[in-house]
């Protein structure tokens, strides 16, 4: 018996959904054409005279649609329909409808000008979206855009799926590699390998044609050469037992810091400020995943203990400090600092210990803010200079070496230094008595309290060790910068992180490490720029999006841990067992008849 049913017809469409997505695709490339991310970002190419980054926003919406309008929802029970020619017509359809958009949008501004409300209603979007070519090339060649793009989405469905997965490997190592220019030029400068970035990149940079098509050839003939053998090594590792499993953990740990140590050896200037810029956001998100990722504790103003951090070590390191100016060696602040960060821990988690969800958020919220207008006020400049801030912070003394912002890579050994002790304490919580603690209070607190937990203890020392993981960046902060601010310490600062542990994976020290190397690596945080400098002006839009995206398709983040997988999908587990048989339900009678 087949496990699909025939192609549908090619006319046997659903109408309305294809339409309904058609429209939102064309809005939502309108929408992006007139917050001038197409104008603007054509300066950054992709591949030389072929793809710049400004139309690369354009294009992969089609592609999108195309692949959502001929994804079929399988029941259980139902047999699916063989993916055919009318999934790629839907797709096709789908990606003309959206295309439409974009001609509407030529006509519309060829014979209306509304700059006034619209900025980006301009000549020089019309000549983007018309390539400089006349209107009606405009209307036509989008709708024929639209339609292409559409069905190379559905392809997806219909080619063999070590096809689709080649083809999509390829084009995503392309635009990475492009993307990634500055950091592989550096990099290969630095192993004195600069002959391949004149071979891969053309003069002025981005790709070129010949490179992006011979690497996509390479990848795809990888990706070919390979399946398979991630899925075998996955099942070999499972495989292993707990003594050769941990073995083999600590290896891959050896293995990433070794890299980490040798890499900043053989890069710029420009890639290690990038490097330590990450590692601080690192360092802060390791500690907002104790409070939010283990105990659920929604702190939105975390960005007040990383701010106690950075002026505890101005004080009392600084000469230009105007209250007291002991002028101490970092190495013995940093104990202060710990001090003086678990003080404004207890303070900040006592009052709202009580509190939960919405209100907690708020809450935490408001003493974020607090804090910052306290450093802020004329009431405490005479102690921490107010919004003159303090100046003239020294670099770090270790004896054998000073750590000054002028040089980025000491600042970055420094950097992971403290990284490295986040890691150790946060794995070390995550498996003992307190780190299961936390966890039963984020999954239930009142089940969590019934079986005898103290949760007022355990959610005190949750802010405790996540605000002494952040004071610790605010302290390397300051001594990086050489300076410090209240307009440093912005509320933005705390959604950023929270918006890394959560795309990252909360509860996972790797995926919360892959969400800070991805997002600050690539967009930037709030004043520090990114690889790609282009997109500063849509930073918070890009990272909205991405909220709102894994929030509703990937709660669990890109490298979710086990527990909180099984946590977010509990319901959808249990269905599956059940439909496989595995529950069993005489067990299930005989419990229930014992309770009775």
């Amino acid at each position: 018996m087949s496990d699909t049913a025939p192609p549908k017809d090619l006319f046997d469409q659903d109408w309305r959904r294809i339409v309904r997505l058609g429209a939102i695709t064309g809005l939502s490339l309108i929408f992006v054409a007139l917050i001038g991310m197409l104008v603007q970002l054509d300066t950054r190419l992709i591949i030389r005279r072929y793809l710049s980054l400004g139309y690369l926003t354009i294009i992969w919406i089609p592609v999108v649609a195309g692949y959502l309008v001929s994804k079929e929802v399988v029941l259980e029970g139902v047999t699916p329909n063989r993916k055919g020619p009318s999934d790629v017509l839907a797709g096709a359809l789908t990606g003309l409808v959206g295309g439409a958009g974009l001609s509407l949008l030529v006509v519309l501004i060829d014979n209306f000008d509304i700059r006034d409300p619209l900025i980006n209603w301009s000549p020089q979007l019309l000549d983007q979206l018309t390539f400089a070519k006349g209107i009606g090339f405009g209307v036509v060649i989008w709708l024929v855009i639209g339609a292409g793009l559409g069905l190379f989405g559905s392809l997806s469905h219909v080619v063999p799926p070590l096809a689709s997965r080649a083809v999509n490997t390829a084009l995503f190592t392309i635009v990475s590699v492009s993307i990634l220019e500055t950091a592989i030029t550096d990099l290969l400068q630095g192993f004195g390998l600069s002959f391949v970035t004149d071979v891969v990149y053309a003069k002025r940079g981005a790709l070129t044609l010949t490179s992006a098509l011979v690497l996509g050839a390479v990848v795809m003939a990888i990706t070919v050469a390979a399946s398979g053998r991630g899925r075998e090594l996955r099942v070999r590792y499972d495989a292993l037992d707990a003594p050769r499993r941990k073995t083999a953990n600590l290896g891959l740990w050896a293995a990433g810091v070794m890299v980490l140590l040798v890499l900043p050896l053989f890069l710029g200037k420009i890639m290690n400020e990038l490097l330590a810029n990450v590692g601080l956001f690192v360092l802060l998100a390791l500690g907002l995943n104790i409070v939010v990722g283990l105990a659920g504790i929604l702190d939105l103003g975390y960005v007040a203990f990383f701010a106690v951090g950075g002026y505890t070590t101005a004080v009392l390191t600084s000469p230009n400090s105007p209250w007291i100016s002991p002028q101490l060696p970092f190495v013995v602040v940093i104990f202060v600092v710990i001090i003086a960060a678990a003080f404004v821990g207890l303070a900040v988690g006592a009052p709202v210990i009580r509190m939960r969800g919405d209100y907690l958020a708020i809450v935490t919220l408001g003493f974020g803010e607090i804090v910052r207008l306290l450093f802020l006020s004329d009431w405490l400049s005479p102690y921490f200079g107010g919004a003159q801030g303090i100046t003239n912070i020294p670099p770090v003394d270790l004896g054998f070496a000073e750590v000054k912002g002028s040089d980025p890579r000491s600042v970055f050994y420094l950097v992971l230094f403290f990284c490295a002790i986040a890691i150790y304490v946060s794995w070390r919580l995550q498996s003992s008595r307190l780190g299961r603690a936390w966890m039963a209070i984020r999954e239930d607190e009142k089940v969590a309290e019934a079986m005898g937990i103290n949760t007022v203890t355990a959610k005190l020392a949750a802010f405790v060790v996540g605000a002494i993981l952040a004071s610790f960046s605010g302290a390397v902060f300051a001594a990086k910068v050489g300076s410090i601010f209240p307009s440093s310490f912005l509320i933005l600062v705390s959604i950023i992180i929270l918006v890394v542990v959560i795309v990252g994976g909360m509860g996972n020290i790797i995926g919360v490490i892959v969400g800070a190397v991805v997002l600050i690596g690539v967009l930037g945080g709030p004043k520090q720029p990114g690889l790609l400098q282009e997109l500063g002006t849509y930073k918070l839009l890009i990272y909205g999006a991405l909220l709102v995206f894994m929030m509703l398709k990937r709660p669990e983040g890109l490298i979710p841990s086990a527990r909180r997988s099984h946590e977010l999908h509990q319901e959808e587990f249990l269905q599956d067992a059940w439909l496989r048989g595995e529950v069993d339900h005489d067990a299930e009678a005989g419990e229930g008849d014992a309770a009775t």
